[in-house]
């Protein structure tokens, strides 16, 4: 089994606002002496992990991410009957062997079961806290501390397999992300702009806004960067092969069909993806964002477009690493919507075991 996947995406969105700094406009990126706009990994990974094509088809095998999962433990403790006290105690020997909690003393809205840092629940996980609290309260008894040590087993979970998860108090069940995800970055030089826009009261159309405003937003062809460690994702699975290839299934629709969530009521920026170049081989990876250190340009009397000259600039930069350092793969396939070549279909099969 080759060990890397490595996806190349183009991506063109119109006009939006995808991924917001501190201040509410379009991140961006200092590249090449230009700058560009930028979405974040994070951002990325979040709008996949919560897509409809995730939730779908990898129902039951993906975590949860929370603070708070020590609340429902305690909740489900109260109602078994457990007086207030003792489920408060054993709710939080629970919660703590997936994080430090945040205090020992009781404060406004339980704060005193959250732990410090989000958490990756698998679903074996959950169903183990789960057993283990219905014994709690069928035998009216505390968790011992034998059967907490049995709580941690991630192997279930798809999305903690690519991503990976870090438990800060118990580095023993850490586990490695299979997935690398870069930050897009438009592939020319960008500006965000403002767009100003006024609000008029239903009731009182004959004095002007009644609210006025402005928001930033920036369009651009954004390059961005997967490295898949397959054989990673594989072990990450309890090497459960077909759960891997529905985990690498789930993942590539989402990676060419899934937009950022960022200000989509106001900008309906949906984009599927115009150019993948996958690429699969035991060879050290590398990103091929070199090809936009100089910023591509379209110009209106030129016949060939922006994506046609950015899918140039990335298979050179491809083609010039691979007779600088040897071949940089074993195999390769190319989906162009633009030219109408390659599917989704061949993608997906290219990338399973």
């Amino acid at each position: 089994m080759s060990r890397f996947i490595q996806l190349h995406l183009l991506t063109s969105y119109p006009p939006s606002n995808l991924n917001r700094d501190d201040t509410g406009r379009p991140k961006v990126a200092l590249m090449g002496g230009k700058n560009r706009l930028r979405i974040s990994s994070q951002s990325q990974k979040f709008a996949w992990r919560n897509s409809e094509v995730f939730q779908t088809s990898l129902e039951g095998k993906l975590g949860r991410r929370t603070k708070q999962q020590g609340i429902e433990i305690y909740r489900a403790l109260l109602a078994g009957g457990i007086e207030e006290k003792n489920a408060r105690e054993w709710a939080k020997k629970i919660a703590e062997q997936f994080g430090k909690l945040k205090s020992d003393k009781k404060k406004e809205n339980d704060e005193d079961l959250h732990i410090e840092q989000l958490a990756n629940f698998s679903p074996d996980e959950l169903k183990a806290i789960a057993a283990l609290t219905a014994s709690c309260i069928s035998e009216k008894r505390g968790p011992k501390k034998e059967e907490l040590n049995l709580l941690r087993k991630a192997e279930s979970a798809a999305d903690i397999a690519m991503f990976g998860r870090m438990l800060a108090d118990h580095p023993e069940f850490n586990m490695e992300a299979a997935v690398q995800v870069s930050h897009a970055i438009t592939v020319h030089q960008s500006a965000v702009e403002d767009d100003y826009f006024t609000a008029i009261d239903d009731l009182n159309q004959h004095s002007g806004a009644a609210h006025i405003g402005e928001r930033g937003y920036g369009a651009g062809l954004f390059y961005s960067y997967i490295c898949i460690n397959r054989e990673l994702l594989q072990e990450n699975l309890g090497m459960d092969r077909d759960l891997t290839n529905q985990a690498l299934q789930a993942l590539v629709h989402a990676v060419t069909k899934v937009s950022p969530t960022g200000m989509q009521n106001s900008f309906a920026s949906h984009a599927y993806a115009s150019f993948v170049l996958a690429e699969m081989g035991a060879q050290q990876p590398r990103s091929l964002s070199q090809a936009f250190l100089k910023p591509i340009e379209a110009k209106e009397h030129e016949a060939e477009s922006m994506l046609d000259k950015a899918v140039s600039a990335l298979l050179m930069r491809r083609d010039n690493f691979d007779k600088v350092y040897g071949a940089c793969y074993d195999s390769k396939t190319c989906m162009n919507v633009e030219k109408g070549e390659g599917s989704l279909r061949e993608l997906i099969s290219f990338v399973q075991v």
